[in-house]
């Protein structure tokens, strides 16, 4: 019978990571699960063909990292109440630090968000969420942003 020991929750810290903490955050106490949140940081190392000193991009992406870390930790504390939380900010590309931190962390689930793309937006950005459903060796549970009455009509 399948339990949940690890729940890894990847959190892009939009507005939308509220739900997904919530979500997160119940599997946790319904299983006794230990929660490894964590923020993916964008890399920017293919920018480094575009005569951009390295040192310019690396002093960027330390102060996207530094800032995030402070945005996590209040996430964390405001959002993951009553759970055994641990948090992380990492570089890389989200679909494989996801898969990574899965792996790292014997994670029995992955709780993420998904921004619903439709049309060229899709096309042009592609889905994080979607390659971690098709590669991912452990359950994935997506969590759709609500949608206005509005936009339903």
């Amino acid at each position: 019978m399948p339990s949940l020991k690890t729940i890894l929750c990847a959190l892009d810290l939009s507005e939308h990571s509220q739900v997904v903490a919530e979500h997160a955050s119940m599997l946790a106490k319904l299983s006794g699960a230990k929660i490894y949140a964590m923020y993916v940081a964008p890399t920017m190392t293919q920018y480094t063909g575009f005569h951009v000193a390295p040192n310019t991009i690396d002093g960027f992406v330390g102060e996207i990292v530094s800032g995030a870390e402070s945005s996590m930790a209040e996430f964390v504390a405001k959002h993951f109440e009553g759970v055994d939380v641990e948090a992380d900010v990492v570089v890389g590309y989200a679909t494989e630090e996801i898969l990574a931190a899965a792996d790292k962390h014997n994670a029995d689930i992955i709780v993420m968000g998904t921004h619903g793309r439709k049309g060229i937006d899709r096309i042009l950005f592609g889905s994080v969420a979607e390659k971690v459903v098709t590669q991912s060796k452990i359950p994935v549970l997506t969590i759709r942003p609500a949608t206005s009455k509005t936009e339903e009509n």
